[in-house]
């Protein structure tokens, strides 16, 4: 498996573990029936957990045009040394990003958003410019 497919995996994985958080407080907060039957949806959840519940959604927006970046530079054959260094940084970020915002770490969220930004804009760079001569 190459570079880029392997980071991949590795967003995708941690991006399906970033509700547990968040559900986790709301549990602790409300209690598990409550939780389980709906009846508590409306209820606030802790600053840090609804912090993550934000940072999952927005985990989740970026992932489908990462997958679909990496997928096509690796079925075009544009994957190489840039895009893996790309999709690392970007793995890296994303996590760095989901632990920054719930921490509320100023200017923490942005700066590692924009980082994973740039890391997919550097795969779609590559895949434009693969067959350029």
């Amino acid at each position: 498996m190459t570079t880029d497919l392997e980071m991949l995996t590795w967003v995708s994985g941690i991006t399906i573990l970033m509700w547990l958080p968040y559900i986790l407080a709301h549990i602790a907060n409300v209690g598990v029936l409550p939780a389980l039957t709906y009846r508590a949806d409306a209820t606030p959840l802790p600053g840090w957990a609804a912090r993550a519940k934000k940072a999952h959604a927005n985990a989740i927006q970026n992932l489908a045009p990462f997958a679909a970046l990496v997928i096509a530079a690796h079925l075009s054959g544009a994957a190489n040394e840039a895009t893996a260094a790309a999709a690392v940084a970007y793995f890296w970020a994303r996590l760095a990003h989901f632990f920054l915002y719930i921490s509320n770490v100023p200017f923490g969220r942005t700066t590692t958003f924009v980082i994973a930004w740039l890391a997919m804009a550097c795969i779609f760079w590559q895949i434009l410019t693969a067959n350029a001569v």
